[in-house]
């Protein structure tokens, strides 16, 4: 007769049990991970200058309203918030972007673990999300691209819980959450939209049918309205740009296989078996049948900006759900003992892979050493729109050359007479160039600059009547439209800056028939 011990199971372990260091969960595996990604960011925030668009958003986060000409408000009041805390360095700047990176490894990671995937599923799903180049690239500086995959995801891990609790309460959540997401990106209308056709065309549409759905989307609207009152006092300025940049071919224009490659580009190659097997699980298994709506959201999101002709990147906030439904899938494939190796040797080809291409998006080396470096592996980033770049790509290039060009007008405006300069106006032709004298121009004694660029115009000539004016970006051909007397005093050209940055600084006066800045500022709105 055998022991009792050797026939009857083992209470106090079950057999699926494997006790595992607290230290080595996954959620903790996960946190390292969050960790590694918050650092990296933080660490490189000085090696570039600020990017074009943060210097705009900096100088949009001194104009705080309820909308922009390219942007709902919350971006500006991040900028706004980030610099009264923290003050003007890039640390300062582009801590909000390096933590909303760090906030999407986790949130990756908890849609893993709500799906039903351990600590296999959960790291491999986490470490797919950091090594993506289109998230190093977009968490390495201020703009809403950071935020928009923390609400988008937030979003899809809300609607897990309400499939899985039938707590319909939730939708009060995701109606803030989604409303807040609309405060950041417009493009959150559509993954709103995405999911909702997506639970619609599920039997979890019955989750939809009760008044804590329709309280959740009052709630959204309410949360939005202050910027679509903005938008509607403004004629909807943001439809009129997009107008102009399709009519001016600035974006380049890609087929479909083109858009669908840059998907997996974009995302890093390797994660490419994690993310398309995650959107068949999704679509296809039977254990996935509950959540079937994730995966019909991304398709209807990605028919929807395919037939927009919309930028490539604009699908990015989707994947990392589909990252988590993949881990799953993997984690149930390597538990096979004779596929065990793949555990480890996947996670370390992701991670060397990762290395490999991060400094091609990720602004991690000084100028001098990306081009040797990209010499060398002969990796480079792809081009997306049509400006004229000199050494560096776009994304790089678009961080050089601001301070240096803050200088030069400075020593133009210095150089004028006390009298002069109370009444001489620094013009920019880019919100780049007016962002940067706002930024760097107090150390320089320089007063605020004026603009024709996007929301620039709308906050005017700020009282100068153009009787004097400090040019940039123009030409003198150009200037003299507007002026009698154009002088070119000085010339900015970073090597290593766009070429539309490289010009002549123009000292102008004497506005051509008598008028002022404030009688031709109508004729020369720049919404492109």
């Amino acid at each position: 007769m055998a022991a009792a011990s050797d026939s009857a199971p083992n209470l106090a372990h079950p057999p699926d049990f494997h006790p595992t260091n607290r230290f080595l969960t996954g959620p903790a595996l996960v946190a390292y991970i969050a960790a590694a990604k918050f650092l990296i960011h933080f660490a490189s925030a000085k090696v570039y200058g600020p990017f074009i668009d943060e210097l705009y958003f900096l100088a949009c986060g001194q104009h705080l309203a309820w909308g922009y000409v390219d942007m709902p408000p919350l971006t500006a009041f991040q900028a706004w918030l980030t610099r009264h805390l923290f003050g003007d360095s890039m640390y300062s700047i582009r801590l909000f972007p390096s933590l909303a990176g760090a906030g999407l490894i986790l949130i990756t990671g908890a849609i893993a673990r709500a799906l039903g995937g351990k600590r296999f599923a959960q790291a491999i799903a986490a470490l797919g999300a950091f090594i993506s180049i289109g998230f190093l690239a977009f968490d390495s500086y201020l703009s809403m691209n950071s935020v928009e995959p923390l609400v988008w995801m937030g979003c899809a891990l809300l609607v897990i819980k309400i499939i899985q609790t039938e707590n319909t309460k939730l939708w009060l959540w995701f109606g803030v959450l989604a409303g807040i997401g609309m405060l950041n990106k417009d493009t959150m209308l559509l993954f709103g939209f995405a999911l909702v056709a997506g639970l619609l065309l599920t039997p979890e549409r019955r989750l939809m049918f009760n008044r804590w759905f329709l309280l959740g989307g009052v709630l959204a609207f309410i949360i939005f309205l202050p910027n679509l009152v903005w938008m509607i006092q403004h004629h909807f300025p943001h439809l009129e740009l997009l107008a102009n940049i399709k009519r001016n071919g600035r974006d380049i224009q890609f087929s479909i296989v083109q858009f669908l490659g840059y998907q997996a580009g974009l995302m890093h190659p390797a994660t490419l078996p994690i993310w398309l097997l995650g959107l068949w699980s999704l679509l296809a298994r039977r254990e996935m049948r509950k959540f079937r709506v994730l995966g019909l959201a991304y398709l209807i999101a990605l028919v929807a900006l395919l037939l927009m002709h919309a930028k490539v990147y604009y699908l990015l906030p989707a994947y990392p759900m589909l990252l988590a439904a993949g881990g799953v899938f993997w984690e149930g494939v390597v538990a096979k003992p004779r596929l065990k190796w793949l555990k480890l040797s996947y996670a370390v080809f992701m991670v060397v892979t990762g290395a490999l291409l991060a400094p091609t998006f990720l602004p991690i080396l000084p100028p001098e050493t990306y081009l040797r470096y990209t010499q060398m592996t002969h990796l480079a980033q792809p081009r997306i729109e049509n400006r004229s770049t000199n050494a560096l790509p776009q994304f790089f290039a678009d961080r050089c050359g601001w301070q240096t060009m803050v200088e030069k007008v400075a020593q133009v405006y210095n150089s004028l007479s006390p009298e002069e300069r109370v009444k001489t106006a620094i013009i920019g032709n880019d919100f780049g160039q007016t962002g940067a004298v706002d930024y760097y121009g107090p150390k320089y004694g320089l007063p605020k600059s004026i603009g024709t660029h996007l929301s620039n115009w709308y906050w005017g000539p700020r009282g100068y009547t153009g009787e004097i004016a400090i040019v940039l970006g123009d030409t003198k051909r150009g200037a003299s439209q507007w002026f009698d007397n154009v002088e070119e005093v000085a010339e900015v050209g970073d090597p290593y800056a766009m070429r539309q940055e490289h010009f002549k600084i123009l000292l102008c006066r004497n506005p051509k028939n008598g008028m002022t800045l404030e009688d031709v500022w109508p004729r020369i709105k720049n919404f492109n």
